[in-house]
């Protein structure tokens, strides 16, 4: 099966639901690299939505934690409060859902509690922030692990496709000596929202960046 992967959305409720007219969910995977939230006017409307999604299409629609929705899980969590969350984007976040859908916050809360870090197969390695060469990768508090990694990546013979680090031009970057594609191309910033068609075996059949709506921008 094809996969359509989506990179980070931070709120960009409007961009989001028309990137994704362009999944084709009979014949696609759809994985999204985390950050759902914050930033954008509408991180509620973008949780609910691809909590539906996920729900209706559990074996084809995957979506993966970001540090965002990690801060935001571990801030409302029973380990909280993580304060720092609320500077990256969390306390509008917060205000959202306090005025707009209250009930929302603890259903969502507990759903971003339960993303998985990566999607992987023979042929790619999905996650984040990407994989390095680091000692425990998937430890969500290792500040070169896959939520929060900034430096290159770990050539691991197979594609690694990866949000986390915006690119400077709203387009997506490779990496040659990593194999490494980024896909976040700055929704929030009023660049670009990016999802890439690929192959099984990795192949990238086509990308598509839409400009962020203007609805979506604080």
């Amino acid at each position: 099966m094809n996969l359509f992967v989506i990179g980070d959305v931070h709120g960009c409720f409007h961009t989001f639901s028309a990137l994704l007219r362009h999944w084709r969910p009979a014949t696609e995977r759809l994985v999204q690299v985390g950050d759902l939230v914050d930033r954008g006017t509408d991180s509620p409307g973008v949780v609910e939505l691809a909590r539906q999604l996920q729900q209706h299409n559990p074996a084809n629609a995957v979506f993966l934690m970001g540090n965002h929705d990690w801060g935001m899980a571990q801030h409302l969590g029973p380990g909280g409060p993580l304060s720092e969350w609320l500077g990256w984007g969390g306390r509008e976040t917060l205000h959202q859902y306090q005025f707009n859908h209250p009930a929302w916050l603890g259903p969502h809360t507990a759903w971003l509690g339960e993303r998985p870090y990566f999607w992987e197969s023979d042929h790619l390695l999905i996650s984040h922030a990407g994989r390095a060469d680091t000692a425990f990768p998937f430890d969500p508090t290792n500040s070169d692990g896959s939520l929060w990694r900034r430096g290159p990546l770990l050539n691991l013979g197979k594609l690694q496709v990866v949000g986390h680090t915006p690119t400077d031009d709203g387009h997506p970057r490779f990496d040659a000596a990593a194999q490494a594609l980024y896909l976040d191309t700055g929704a929030y910033r009023g660049q670009s929202l990016t999802g890439v068609r690929l192959s099984e075996t990795g192949e990238v059949l086509e990308i598509i960046s839409l400009p962020t709506d203007p609805r979506d921008l604080s």
